[in-house]
């Protein structure tokens, strides 16, 4: 593990990622458990997981429910700013679920099902969680996106819903990013793309990739936050991949 991924931060930083169950997720908490200059992680995911380091907190959350959200952070106490929240949540694919290939299998089931998971829930925590951010340094508010979210860059179509919920991801983070700013000058509210990675989200997937193109989830989440570590807030709104060149929108 890389123990100097956040050199442009102060000390004693106190980060959240939420999603820390899932591939990339539990990776970020990797990373973050030995930067020198982090105090606290606090890892939420609906379900329960076991860390470790002393320095990892875990805490039950439900995207998909806002009372869950509040409870999960009032039990925090009020008093606890964060200087880094990544949201790692998302949803391709499920038992339900499949990216479609043509107008004709769209579904209002699907719809909701994908939209709950990769806009909505993502959208409270950005309700909740932006005010929580600090106001006296850099901070950065970051949501797993998807190059597939790109309007301008879209020349495959299919997977309706997947793509719709991305771009309105970025979209709520844009309009999140330009009202923050009024208040947290030092905030930076940006979208990741985290390339294909080798997670059960890619998996029926990877048939497709290019050789050397296909990331463990440790490559992926290290690349991710040097992206978090150089970014400024005059970037704030933006989408970037992992290799740090911005994403169109």
């Amino acid at each position: 593990m890389n123990q100097n991924l956040l050199s442009k931060f102060g000390t004693d930083l106190n980060v959240a990622v939420i999603g820390a169950s899932g591939g990339l997720g539990r990776a970020f908490v990797d990373h973050f458990a030995v930067q020198p200059n982090v105090a606290e992680i606090h890892a939420f995911s609906r379900t329960n997981v076991r860390f470790v380091k002393e320095n990892i907190k875990h805490h039950e959350i439900n995207i998909q429910i806002e009372q869950s959200i509040q409870e999960a952070l009032n039990g925090l106490g009020k008093e606890l700013l964060f200087d880094i929240v990544v949201v790692a949540t998302g949803l391709l694919h499920d038992e339900n679920v499949s990216p479609e290939k043509s107008i004709r299998d769209l579904s209002i089931d699907t719809f909701h099902e994908v939209f709950m998971v990769n806009t909505y829930g993502p959208a409270l925590i950005a309700k909740h969680f932006l005010p929580r951010l600090r106001r006296d340094r850099k901070s950065v508010f970051a949501c797993l996106s998807a190059r597939v979210g790109s309007i301008s860059d879209n020349r495959l179509g299919g997977w309706y819903a997947y793509r719709a919920s991305k771009a309105a991801l970025n979209m709520l983070l844009k309009n999140a990013a330009i009202e923050t700013a009024w208040r947290y000058k030092k905030a930076c509210i940006i979208g990741l793309h985290p390339g294909t990675v080798n997670t059960s989200l890619s998996k029926p997937f990877q048939r497709q990739v290019k050789e050397g193109k296909l990331f463990t989830p440790e490559y992926s989440s290290a690349c991710l936050l040097k992206v978090i570590d150089d970014v400024m807030p005059d970037q704030s709104g933006k989408v970037f991949a992992w290799d740090g060149k911005e994403v169109p929108a």
